[in-house]
């Protein structure tokens, strides 16, 4: 008799999953209405930026008229460098000019940005920041909660 072909199974085949991935949300911010990227202090925390004695290079892909993605490479010479200000609890850098002329109008619509992190050359890390529109919120459709509104032409009976 011939002698089949077997899969043998390990035993950590067998083990139950117990954790299972969670998608970990990627860092977020967004764009003020004075033209000012507002990172928040879990943002910076996440992402490792010490935000008093950070200066970075800005940049954004060559060739492209609009703005889609900004680049932050950290850089240690001050000149020509762009460095944190306090704002609120968190910190931002102010970009009004440089926002208008990349096509995006922080001033009509809201904007967000998802930090990733990429290496720029060796030993150098860089940060890239996704802007996009924020997405209205949708009407409520569930069940109205609260007492019952009074309809015109209907009056109280005392």
């Amino acid at each position: 008799m011939k002698t089949p072909q077997i899969k043998f199974f390990s035993p950590e085949e067998n083990a139950p999953q117990t954790s299972k991935a969670v998608a970990k949300a990627k860092p977020t911010g967004h764009i003020s209405d004075s033209g000012t990227l507002i990172f928040p202090k879990a943002t910076l925390e996440e992402i490792g930026v010490e935000p008093q004695t950070a200066s970075f290079k800005i940049g954004t892909a060559e060739g492209k008229r609009k703005i889609k993605s900004l680049y932050l490479i950290p850089t240690e010479e001050q000149e020509g460098s762009f460095a944190f200000t306090r704002i609120g609890r968190g910190s931002g850098i102010a970009l009004p000019v440089i926002l208008k002329r990349g096509g995006i109008d922080y001033e009509a619509a809201k904007h967000i940005f998802t930090v990733t992190i990429f290496n720029y050359s060796e030993g150098v890390i860089g940060y890239e920041l996704a802007i996009e529109a924020e997405a209205p919120k949708e009407p409520y459709t569930g069940k109205p909660r609260g007492r019952k509104r009074k309809v015109a032409g209907e009056e109280t009976a005392v």
